[in-house]
């Protein structure tokens, strides 16, 4: 029995069917493939809630959350579960105020590899020991640093549908890194402008002599003698669009963009993705070409 007691026999019940909820990309296994994303995921393990933790992965998969908001500090969701109307979910994660988040700032400035990282939209493992150093912590430490609520007859906090909302949490800071931040009280813009108040990620002022040097001046090109020439010009070189080839990488964009947030779609973001992309190069080639 652990330590909920008697709670953790509180009956399984069988969720409703959900159409159009938010399913995890993960489909068996562990969720979160970042080391950030898996130490929030640690967080959620940690608070031994038994079965419960298997039931909230299956939700998580299932598609039984329907929708996640994210703001400052807080986490709603609502999660269909065996009822005929979804539960609503709060998540709240004590914030730190801004004094702190100054301090911790300027000790990230004093990292020039963690604030370039983080500039670069990556959570720098290392990140945690300055925290630790100035005796906070990045990731719920204990639980009572979260507060959640669910509005399901089962008493046991959390339940599987606050796990739910975990384990789709998790994958989203693999999409986003500074989601974290944000459940702490501060924004991605937020953060950057800090980071940018003590002199991290500043771009070098140009001197006097280099700001103030003029470009060269090109020579003019003729004009043409003859009129309709002028006017109508000539014919185009064969070789006007340079040699084409299909893109060496496909959806290169999307790649770069990461998955949709809180994706929907049955199949994984980029793999329904990129063979449109694929078909759609051949498809621009063979009509440039007049295939």
């Amino acid at each position: 029995m652990s330590r909920w007691g008697y709670w953790d026999y509180f009956e399984p019940t069988k969720p409703r069917a959900v159409k159009g909820g938010i399913k995890a990309q993960s489909k068996r296994g562990a969720f979160g493939a970042s080391w950030w994303a898996k130490r929030w995921i640690a967080v959620l393990e940690s608070f031994d809630i038994g079965a419960r933790l298997g039931r909230g992965r299956s939700y998580a998969r299932k598609g039984q959350v329907l929708n996640v908001e994210i703001s400052k500090g807080a986490v709603k969701a609502k999660v269909q579960g065996s009822s005929s109307r979804p539960y609503s979910i709060t998540i709240k994660i004590r914030a730190l105020p801004p004094a702190d988040w100054k301090k911790l700032a300027q000790a990230l400035a004093r990292e020039a590899l963690f604030a370039a990282k983080l500039l670069a939209g990556e959570m720098p493992q290392e990140i945690e020991q300055v925290f630790t150093q100035a005796g906070l912590s990045l990731f719920p430490a204990k639980l009572r640093d979260l507060e959640t609520n669910c509005s399901c007859p089962d008493w046991s906090n959390p339940c599987k549908h606050i796990a739910a909302v975990y384990y789709l949490l998790g994958e989203e800071f693999d999409r986003d890194p500074f989601l974290i931040f944000r459940l702490r009280g501060l924004s991605r813009v937020e953060l950057i402008e800090l980071l940018g108040a003590t002199g991290a990620g500043a771009v070098p002022r140009m001197s006097a002599p280099q700001a103030q040097t003029a470009a060269p001046d090109m020579p003019r090109e003729p004009i043409a003698a003859n009129a309709e020439s002028f006017w109508h010009g000539g014919d185009l070189p064969a070789d006007l669009f340079g040699e084409i080839n299909l893109p060496p990488v496909s959806a290169a964009l999307p790649k770069r963009l990461s998955s949709f947030p809180f994706w929907r779609g049955t199949e994984h973001f980029l793999e329904a993705l990129e063979p449109v992309y694929t078909q759609a190069s051949k498809r621009g080639l063979d009509v440039f070409l007049g295939s």
